[in-house]
């Protein structure tokens, strides 16, 4: 079955995206939650005009986001983990402990899945991070992982 991805759904597809899945899952789990519709003619023509509309909704919030960018610009973000005696974290740090962090000390809200964390983050320290808000937009920050 081919299916139009309305939002991003993880392992599956992204926004916009023309995929092809398995009758039972598109028809029991993607169109009845409203994930994806059916890839049909019809549905193929609006396609187009779905993403133009969204490319112009995402074009007005661009000077926000250059001034959430600007904001943030060579600000640290002070993350609290619990950590064993060697310094190495429990746990990770996560990407909606990032987006709640952000607004907490900075006053600003980010999507979590525009949030990209460093893999080496395990222990304490200062790791950089990155924000994909736009894709004009990306802003790096340092984020220092301190003793809970």
């Amino acid at each position: 079955m081919k299916v139009i991805m309305l939002q991003d759904v993880e392992k599956v597809g992204d926004k916009h995206e023309v995929i092809e899945v398995k009758d039972g899952f598109g028809r029991n789990y993607l169109l009845p939650r409203g994930l994806a519709i059916i890839g049909n003619k019809s549905n193929m023509g609006r396609l187009n005009e779905m993403i133009r509309r969204e490319n112009a909704q995402e074009q007005k919030k661009l000077d926000v986001y250059r001034e959430v960018a600007n904001k943030l610009k060579g600000k640290t973000l002070r993350v609290g983990a619990k950590s064993g005696t060697s310094g190495r974290i429990f746990g990770s740090i996560t990407q909606l402990q990032i987006r709640n962090l952000l607004q907490e000390q900075f006053g600003v809200d980010v999507e979590r899945k525009k949030i990209i964390l460093p893999e080496e983050a395990k222990e304490l320290g200062t790791y950089q991070f990155t924000m994909r808000l736009h894709p004009e937009v990306v802003q790096e920050m340092d984020m220092e992982i301190v003793q809970e």
